[in-house]
This record gives structure tokens, sequence and C-alpha cells, in this order.
């Protein structure tokens, strides 16, 4: 799923792909952000992002996706 975090007084946004819940990013951001620590996050190639806690004016969490392989539209079905 991807995660994207602003940072404050940057312009850009911190874009990281991830294969943890939705769940464990919500607790893990929150902790950061009430206990003033650094948030750690994992991408899926194994490279860590850190920001502190302070810093973080907002993140989105993405709805988790299913990798699609092959021709043609997506069928849930």
């Amino acid at each position: 799923m991807e995660i994207k975090i602003g940072v404050k007084d940057v312009a850009r946004e911190v874009v990281i792909e991830s294969e943890e819940t939705p769940e464990d990013i919500r607790r893990q951001v929150a902790e950061a952000i009430e206990q003033n620590t650094l948030l750690n996050l994992s991408d899926t190639k194994g490279n860590v992002t850190l920001v502190p806690g302070a810093a973080i004016g907002y993140v989105e969490i993405g709805a988790e996706t299913r990798r699609h392989i092959g021709f043609g539209p997506f069928s849930e079905n």
C-alpha cells in the first residue's frame, strides 16, 4: 500500500510503498506524534524512512492494492 507523509515546512511529500497493515501504520504514526519520537517505516525494498513525529503534517494511508498480472481490465470476480 502507498503511504504519503506531509512534512511541515517542506513542499514535497514523502511517498513510501509498504507491506504493513493500515492499522500498524496508524499505530506507529500516532505513537510518533504523541511521544515526539521518530516515525520509522520500511518500504517494500527494505529502505528505512525516519520522520520526526513533531514534523509530521499529515499521513495519507492508501488502500491495500492487489497486484494485477496479465492483460485486459481488472476484475474482482
